[in-house]
């Protein structure tokens, strides 16, 4: 199976409200997003994408809209954390992301997974699918999903 993979860089606010160290202190991280593509390879003299699964500038381009630009300089809260969003609640235009689940590293790649799936599934007709997602929350950790 042929594989493309684009890298997209953002940054992150969020806590692990119960954890026993100090990831449960307000913190950010400058995440690195894998994406993962599977499909078929333009075969078709005078097309932009002629030897390619899809253009990389057009994968960046899907995760900004999609993900990226929504996580970018945001505090990813979970939404039990109520200490946390009140506080976030109580700066006016405050770039807050609330989701259902603690936002560990491994919880934000299935989110973003889940996020992105639909948006390459069968783009342009080509067969394309997200097969994984790679998401370092530092250098040296990091969580995988695979489609």
């Amino acid at each position: 199976m042929l594989t493309i993979t684009r890298k997209v860089e953002f940054d992150t606010g969020h806590r692990i409200p119960d954890h026993n160290s100090q990831c449960r202190n307000l913190h950010g991280h400058r995440y690195t997003l894998l994406i993962t593509l599977t499909g078929d390879v333009v075969d078709k003299d005078g097309e932009s994408d002629n030897g390619m699964i899809m253009d990389f500038g057009d994968i960046k381009a899907l995760a900004n809209k999609h993900l990226v630009d929504l996580w970018d300089h945001a505090f990813i809260v979970y939404e039990k954390d109520t200490a946390v969003r009140q506080f976030l609640e109580s700066m006016p235009g405050h770039k807050t992301v609330v989701i259902d689940r603690v936002p560990t590293v491994e919880n934000l790649a299935k989110i973003a997974f889940d996020m992105l799936k639909d948006v390459y599934h069968d783009r342009y007709g080509r067969h394309l699918s997200l097969t994984k997602i790679t998401l370092y929350e530092t250098p040296n950790c990091w969580a995988e999903i695979d489609g």
